[in-house]
């Protein structure tokens, strides 16, 4: 199969899942591949905001992503941890809790794992 010629904007999200102080914006492109936009507010963290939506007790969606805005600040399940800000390329395995660092909300694109970010657990 051909790769065909495709136009999306976030404009018009193909799905979108959002709660009190963060929102995820999908757009599904052909064959399959899907990329994300994260916003979350100052305040947010994985644990408090969307542990209670995914069921998990860390987020278990592997993420890549480079990051448009904020900074937040990541810690794996093994205690490594690293902070990220406008213009990062992040690679995060399942395994994480992460957090808005500062005052300005974070907004990243994902194309790894935003498919599965605050999904129904």
């Amino acid at each position: 199969m051909t790769q065909p010629l495709e136009h999306l904007t976030f404009d018009e999200p193909d799905e979108v899942r959002q709660g009190d102080n963060w929102r995820l914006e999908l757009l599904n492109l052909a064959g399959g591949a899907q990329v994300g936009r994260i916003t979350v507010q100052p305040g947010w963290r994985w644990t408090e905001d969307v542990k209670p939506v995914a069921g998990t007790e860390l987020c278990q969606a592997p993420h890549q992503q480079y990051q448009v805005s904020g900074r937040i600040h990541v810690v794996m399940a093994d205690g490594t941890e690293l902070d990220a800000g406008p213009g990062d390329v992040t690679s995060l395995p399942p395994g994480h809790d992460a957090w808005v660092v500062g005052d300005e909300p974070v907004v990243a694109i994902d194309w790894q794992g935003a498919s599965v970010w605050a999904a129904r657990g």
